[in-house]
């Protein structure tokens, strides 16, 4: 493998979250052991959802990278396309408001929530 696949749920230019992915690549390390360049971070949190979570529409404060450690937590978006993660998958949030603009839960974000029977514990980790 040289490159790592990065699911980036983001702001389009219509103000609108969506999802895209792009190749990372691997270009440090070994061939026993590829790693990305290092990337700078500020801190993480470490989150403990329990079974019917639910959030309201809203957009990430901060980009950050959201790790799912247990449970599967669900990302859905303006039009009813939503993703559910797994433990071990993740994704980069950068869904921000876009500048200027005023939230309008109609427009703006995503909604989250724990999915399946297991509560979800995730970890945000702040570049």
């Amino acid at each position: 493998m040289t490159h790592f696949t990065k699911v980036i749920l983001y702001t389009d230019t219509d103000g609108r979250a969506k999802f895209r992915e792009e190749a990372l690549a691997l270009s440090e390390g070994s061939p026993q052991a590829m790693l990305s360049p290092l990337a700078p971070s500020t801190g993480y949190q470490l989150r403990h959802s329990p079974v019917g979570f639910r959030s309201q529409f809203h957009c990430t404060p901060k980009p950050q990278w959201v790790f799912i450690l247990g449970g599967q937590m669900e990302i859905g978006l303006q039009g009813g396309v939503s993703r559910v993660f797994g433990p071990g998958e993740h994704f980069y949030s950068a869904d921000v408001l876009p500048e200027g603009a005023t939230f309008d839960a109609a427009i703006h974000g995503h909604w989250s929530r724990q999915a399946g029977p297991d509560p979800l514990v995730t970890l945000f980790l702040q570049g």
